[in-house]
């Protein structure tokens, strides 16, 4: 990055600056992505964890939005990422006799319509997404029965597509490397190159060593997201683009806190409320409030909490607990800001301009529709290149990982044998990495302790935190606790114990000293103590200065740090 001019610039490691990322490389160009944190630090690990259509956005007739999104699902489900993405079943429970059943009903065939057409025309795509189905009220306590039999008349089920946020943004960064683009976390940009009124790339500050770069580019992609108006600034604020953050807070409860065989979808005054089944947990969210303070690490509050702990307690049996959370984590949507105040009404569509010649912002969208967002940043760049450039191929390219990934499947026994291990380990692996699953066992298998259980995370190998490191661009303990694996989320004590028996698993390939590996946990222990902190605080002040106690790791900028691992191996 240094030394070469780059065809295209890339600010931002979310899915969106990854998605760009591989685009351009897959068309033959030269890129580098900057990354000031790690990838997927920031919105796009803290979703809902759905790769859907928004089956609400057709009750606001927004069938465009509906139609693209589900084009997107099933080009993941079948040809880009079937290792990472899979269906999950919903249940819609239903309130009123008659009429909302045909109404629900009508907008879900809609659905399933849409859906299963622009399976059949997506290459590889066969249509096999489950097609919804009617309940009477007994069936639907079958199928959820912690629902309260007062709380529904009967239901509707139906599919939707499911995925670990922060891992896929990782696979598709991964795969723009395979292509030839740099990569760069712990990478912050500073300023914007100039030549005249032209943007001629950026400046970049290596947060690891404090060094900083000149990274030349003929044009300049923005992919920062709730950032988006920091970077317009650093052009005086010539830009077109308006972006409002909105605060979604998830909660994550023990499946055995909830009997049920399906996702749930409640409808609120404003919006609605899932009830996810994640592994051996459920994610219940989310919120949709205005959010004008950290951007880096939003807060959840004791009511954010409370709202969402009320909310499903409406319809269950048994009434959740603040003791029954698992985990607590909050993201930021980046809305096109629009005229109403209300954040639960600004545009989920995405937006790209060229403001100023050489620099071209992408913002807003669903996490679903990333790939379209990229193909519609680079094209805009590219038409400022003086060049012909290829068409975007994106959506014939699959992930690493996927390819083969079916045959792997149906070998999954032989793997196990041939390993050592229980076949639920083989499938965790491969949900995990697809094909690539085979590089974390040939690590498994070099050291016996790397083929044992996480000590106070048992459901990850303890090769997938070393892996982490060695192959997935993992810097720090955080990005291994919270990104790599959802240990943060995952266990009662939000992954203190584990965090020491991991720090000393990949202290020696970050080249960590003894102090430089205590420093890393000290870091975690006061990050986790610092969000349980803020989720005690009654409003969202008092919340972000409880959450700001913990320092970014980031930020500390500590020169006797080794040199970054590659983005990706």
């Amino acid at each position: 990055m240094r030394t070469e001019m780059m065809d295209i610039a890339v600010i931002g490691g979310g899915v969106t600056g990854a998605g760009v990322a591989l685009d351009a490389a897959t068309r033959g160009l030269s890129v580098a992505l900057v990354e000031a944190r790690d990838l997927a630090a920031g919105t796009s690990s803290r979703s809902s964890k759905l790769i859907h259509g928004g089956l609400r956005y057709l009750e606001q007739l927004n069938a465009p939005l509906v139609r693209e999104a589900l084009r997107e699902r099933s080009l993941m489900l079948d040809t880009l990422a079937p290792h990472l993405v899979h269906s999950v079943p919903f249940l819609l429970p239903l309130t009123h006799h008659g009429w909302e059943r045909a109404y629900i009903g009508s907008g879900v065939l809609l659905y399933d319509t849409l859906g299963q057409g622009l399976a059949r025309i997506a290459p590889g795509g066969d249509g096999t997404m489950p097609h919804h189905r009617h309940l009477s009220r007994k069936a639907a306590l079958r199928a959820f029965p912690s629902l309260r039999s007062d709380a529904l008349v009967g239901a509707i089920q139906y599919w939707d597509g499911q995925v670990d946020d922060a891992r896929h943004t990782l696979f598709v960064a991964r795969t723009a490397v395979r292509y030839g683009a740099l990569v760069a976390t712990s990478a912050r940009v500073t300023g914007l190159l100039r030549e005249g009124d032209r943007v001629a790339g950026v400046t970049v500050r290596d947060l690891e060593s404090g060094g900083e770069i000149a990274l030349r580019a003929r044009q300049t992609i923005n992919a920062a997201g709730v950032w988006t108006d920091e970077i317009q600034s650093m052009v005086g604020g010539r830009g077109r683009l308006s972006v409002r953050a909105s605060k979604g807070v998830h909660i994550v409860v023990p499946r055995d806190r909830i009997h049920g065989e399906t996702g749930l979808i409640l409808r609120t005054e404003k919006s609605v409320l899932f009830v996810i089944p994640w592994g051996s947990h459920w994610i219940i969210g989310t919120t949709d409030t205005e959010w004008n303070l950290d951007l880096a690490h939003p807060a959840a509050s004791s009511a954010d909490i409370d709202y969402l702990l009320a909310t499903v307690n409406r319809v269950l049996r048994t009434p959740l607990t603040a003791d029954d959370i698992t985990g607590v984590y909050a993201g930021l949507r980046p809305l096109l800001a629009g005229e109403s105040e209300d954040t639960s009404q600004l545009s989920r569509e995405h937006a790209v301009v060229t403001s100023v010649s050489g620099l071209t912002m992408v913002a807003g969208g669903k996490y679903t529709t990333y790939r379209v967002m990229a193909a519609d940043a680079v094209d805009a760049a590219v038409g400022g290149m003086n060049r012909a450039v290829p068409a975007s191929c994106t959506e014939k390219i699959p992930l690493l990982g996927a390819d083969g990934f079916p045959a792997l499947w149906n070998a999954r026994e032989t793997l196990a044998r041939r390993a050592g291990l229980h076949v639920g380990w083989i499938e965790h692996l491969l949900h995990r990495y697809g094909t690539l699953a085979e590089e974390v066992l040939e690590l498994a298998a070099s050291r016996a302790e790397l083929a044992r259980p996480l000590p106070g995370a048992p459901t990850y190998l303890a090769a997938e935190a070393v892996y982490a490191v060695t192959h997935e661009g993992a810097l720090h303990l955080e990005d291994v606790l919270t990104r790599r694996t959802r240990i943060s989320i995952e266990t009662a004590d939000r992954g203190v114990e584990a965090a020491r028996h991991v720090a000393e698993l990949i202290a020696p390939t970050l080249g960590w000293d003894t102090a430089a590996r205590d420093r890393e946990v000290e870091h975690y222990l006061a990050r986790v103590q610092a969000e349980r902190a803020s989720q005690r605080q009654a409003d969202d002040a008092t919340a972000d200065a409880a959450r700001l106690g913990a320092p970014d790791v980031r930020r500390l900028g500590r020169t006797e740090r080794c040199a970054p691992t590659p983005a990706a191996g």
